[in-house]
């Protein structure tokens, strides 16, 4: 399908959203249930990237070519898994992966006597792995990385420290982006078993000794949740959802979207069970926006916030958006081009400071074109709830939230 026409029949939404579960999570209860050699794994996502890391972690004893396609997470992970596993052959991925860097993680690991080389472009995917095993040093290995590179680097150095002989310190340099992340990563180690310590100076310490099975229940994805928020922000008055599977002491930081939403007219309410209610209550006055939210911690979370700002007129600066330029696409230049298309702008304003312009925003049948990044189709999929809107390549979800249309037809969203 190249084409999905949006329409919202009228009344207020209502009802039960089935989300996916944390791809973050079950990525790294994946590789961690490998490296532990057990356990059983509950909830795990459906979307593509799970699928795809499953796929890969159990294809990598049989072959010597894997594909992470499009998977930032998968590519990440699996470097480093296949590193210190002594694996031999090539991992690739697609067009735009190839365009990804993963320098900075292939040169960490190989000063731990990883054997990788470059196939095609230096400090970029495909990867060659000569399946030499890491030798034991004299004391633990040392490592300084920068902390305002992707958290996945970080997380995947992280991860196999345990596996190492000496196990690991890691030392991040800097200013540290998408902590959350990191934390996610370390208390799912532990859950596993391994020993790891933060330390003064943003210094872990992770012991070695590997890890032990554990079994594990994947929450669902607080992501796929933020565009439930965005929905009812901008959706007729009287409009509720009701989310489950959620949890209030969560590990995923982009359940910060209950905060964030709360200033655009969203109020989040637990419920027993693990369910989350959404209802509408009045957003925050303008004053509250003279300081940018910050997006540093959660940046899979700005175009949602972007758009319902547009569409609301909301004079929202954002901030923290520097990843952005290396997802699957370039987010920001795509938040800047589509939002154009609907009366609004989103100009640097300041080194690294945006602002979302919208004195004339409208909804009329506009179609959005989604770059390859699934993250476009779902962000702007909630204007629907103005007018109608069209979804350029709506199969791009499949990567996190495959059932994300089927969701939106089940509480009365008109699709064609």
């Amino acid at each position: 399908m190249s084409n999905q026409t949006l329409r919202w029949p009228g009344g207020p939404l209502s009802g039960t959203a089935r989300l996916p579960a944390s791809k973050s999570e079950a990525n790294r209860a994946l590789l961690l249930q490998h490296l532990a050699g057990g356990g059983t794994l509950s909830n795990l996502s459906e979307a593509n990237d799970t699928v795809l890391m499953q796929r890969l972690l159990a294809q990598a004893a049989a072959t010597d070519l894997l594909d992470a396609e499009d998977a930032g997470t998968v590519m990440r992970f699996m470097t480093a898994y296949l590193a210190v596993t002594g694996w031999r052959g090539t991992l690739t991925g697609a067009t735009r992966m190839k365009q990804r860097p993963i320098g900075i993680l292939v040169e960490a690991l190989r000063s731990l006597g990883a054997d990788i080389t470059y196939r095609e472009k230096e400090h970029y995917p495909p990867l060659a792995f000569g399946g030499r095993p890491l030798a034991a040093g004299q004391g633990m290995a040392e490592l300084s990385v920068r902390g305002d590179i992707s958290s996945q680097y970080i997380s995947a150095l992280l991860m196999v420290g345990p596996t190492l002989p000496v196990g690991l310190r890691l030392r991040l340099t800097g200013e540290v982006g998408s902590r959350p992340y990191i934390h996610m990563t370390l208390s799912l180690m532990r859950h596993f078993g391994a020993g790891v310590a933060e330390l003064p100076g943003e210094l872990m310490q992770v012991q070695p000794g590997g890890y032990q099975p554990a079994d594990y229940e994947v929450e669902s994805d607080w992501s796929a949740a933020s565009y439930w928020y965005a929905l009812v922000a901008l959706g007729p008055v009287g409009s509720t959802i009701t989310l489950p599977g959620l949890r209030r002491a969560s590990w995923q930081g982009d359940h910060v979207i209950q905060h964030s939403m709360k200033l655009l007219g969203v109020a989040t309410e637990f419920r027993e069970a693990g369910a989350v209610w959404l209802s509408q209550v009045p957003p925050a006055a303008e004053s509250l926006w003279e300081q940018p939210l910050n997006f540093t911690d959660c940046p899979d979370l700005a175009q949602t916030v972007a758009v319902v700002a547009a569409a609301q007129g909301v004079p929202l600066r954002l901030t923290g958006l520097h990843s952005l330029r290396i997802k699957e696409t370039d987010r920001i230049a795509a938040l800047q081009a589509e939002l154009r298309k609907f009366g609004a702008a989103m100009p640097e304003v300041a080194p690294g400071v945006f602002e979302v312009q919208s004195a004339s925003f409208r909804v009329d049948g506009q179609t959005v074109e989604t770059y390859d990044d699934h993250r476009m189709a779902m962000a702007f999929a909630p204007l629907a709830m103005r007018g109608p809107l069209t979804i350029a390549e709506p199969q791009v979800v499949r990567k996190s939230y495959p059932s994300f249309w089927r969701a939106l037809t089940a509480v009365g969203m008109k699709l064609a």
